[in-house]
């Protein structure tokens, strides 16, 4: 009773200090409790689109004020494309002034994309997507196109109509705060299979580049979002910096997918009084584009293959590679990993084989344990950094409000 009676956070932080003691101590015996992890994953994806579907939906039809939300959504979606960029611009100076080789020798299988209009042509294709086809897969992008076009036209229907979809997303919403109560024993589950079976002995060999990652977003949580959020607000970014990585942070860290967290990220925003209308369509997005986290990857990585090859990157090339990062990072797939074939990609910009970039992938698969988890824990805590600080900007306060003040 008394375990249960504390915060959510402190029950995670339990269950993985727990996970990590039973997988180094009986790996034969916590392996299996990886399937906890696995349904937990598991009910937060299956329950996810259908929630971005309902949500905007309902939010869009029962809108009341026609003012400053559509403002406030290109905010954002600007503030995900500087910080997008920025991540990328981190990665290459962290890159440079502590340059990585790595060892090639194993090749990953995949099919990584050739060219960014592949990347570019995916994510149209992925809003034109049938919207059972959408729900289905899990694809957010259409998911939200048809949540809009839908709530669009709801706002001709009837009141009882509009009444009875709010009650209906409200549901749903509630169905997610009884998911998210049980991610302590998820992530108790989710630890106990990665450690049992990686520990960390794969790490030991690339520690140098796990350390570079990680240090690449840490910077991007700690010190770039915010000072974006600084310049946005104009005060003290850290209380909501803090509140977010503490929030969304850790138990993105631990699931690995964005698209996963996009449940605690959704609870998150309105805890915070994001205003509805905003969140339930840029936490969304965000989960798609928003991968500041996958452009740290691509970029570090790119640079420790040209490194490795002793190819010099010039300064007009580290730059072109910052916009190829960012652009191929909107690409990435909200789940575990997705952002590593697109490694490829950027190396084609330096005459990298194909082999050879695929070689760098797999060097990414053995160390994602670590990469991935830091990653996706940037990416989706940024998601409600960046919304949060559109919400507060005194860019769309009323006039009346500035008048009076």
């Amino acid at each position: 009773m008394r375990l249960m009676s504390l915060g959510l956070v402190p029950q995670i932080l339990i269950g993985v200090a727990l996970g990590s003691v039973l997988g180094a101590a009986a790996p034969g015996v916590a392996a299996p409790l990886g399937l906890l992890g696995d349904l937990f994953v598991g009910m937060l994806k299956a329950v996810a689109p259908l929630l971005v579907m309902l949500l905007v939906m309902s939010a869009i039809a029962n809108r009341h004020e026609s003012g400053s939300d559509g403002r406030k959504s290109a905010f954002t979606l600007l503030l995900y494309l500087v910080g997008t960029v920025s991540a990328a611009v981190v990665a290459v100076g962290m890159s440079f002034a502590f340059p990585q080789h790595i060892a090639l020798s194993a090749a990953a299988s995949g099919s990584p994309p050739v060219a960014v209009t592949a990347v570019l042509s995916d994510v149209l294709f992925k809003l034109i997507d049938n919207p059972v086809n959408a729900l289905l897969t899990g694809n957010f992008l259409g998911c939200l196109t048809w949540a809009i076009l839908l709530g669009i036209s709801f706002r001709r229907a009837s009141a009882s109509f509009r009444e009875h979809l709010q009650t209906l997303a409200t549901g749903v919403a509630d169905i997610v705060r009884h998911i998210i109560r049980l991610a302590p024993l998820g992530i108790f589950g989710l630890v106990c299979a990665t450690v049992a079976s990686t520990g960390l002995q794969a790490l030991a060999g690339y520690a140098g580049l796990a350390l570079l990652l990680v240090c690449c977003m840490l910077v991007m949580a700690l010190l770039v979002n915010p000072l974006l959020v600084f310049l946005v607000l104009q005060r003290n970014p850290y209380p909501i910096v803090f509140k977010c990585l503490e929030e969304s942070g850790i138990t993105a860290f631990f699931t690995r997918s964005s698209a996963a967290n996009i449940p605690v990220n959704l609870n998150l925003a309105k805890k915070l009084g994001i205003s509805e209308e905003l969140y339930t369509v840029t936490i969304p997005i965000g989960a798609t584009v928003n991968m500041a986290g996958a452009a740290i990857t691509i970029t570090v990585l790119t640079l420790a293959a040209a490194n490795t090859l002793n190819i010099e990157v010039s300064l007009g090339g580290a730059l072109l590679l910052c916009m190829i990062a960012a652009l191929s990072a909107c690409g990435a797939s909200g789940v575990p990993s997705g952002s590593l074939l697109l490694v490829p990609l950027a190396c084609s910009l330096f005459g990298i084989p194909l082999d050879v970039a695929m070689q760098v992938v797999a060097v990414g698969f053995v160390i994602s344990v670590i990469q991935d988890s830091a990653e996706t824990a940037l990416n989706s805590s940024t998601d409600v950094v960046y919304t949060y600080a559109a919400d507060q900007s005194r860019l769309f306060a009323p006039v009346s409000r500035s008048t009076a003040a």
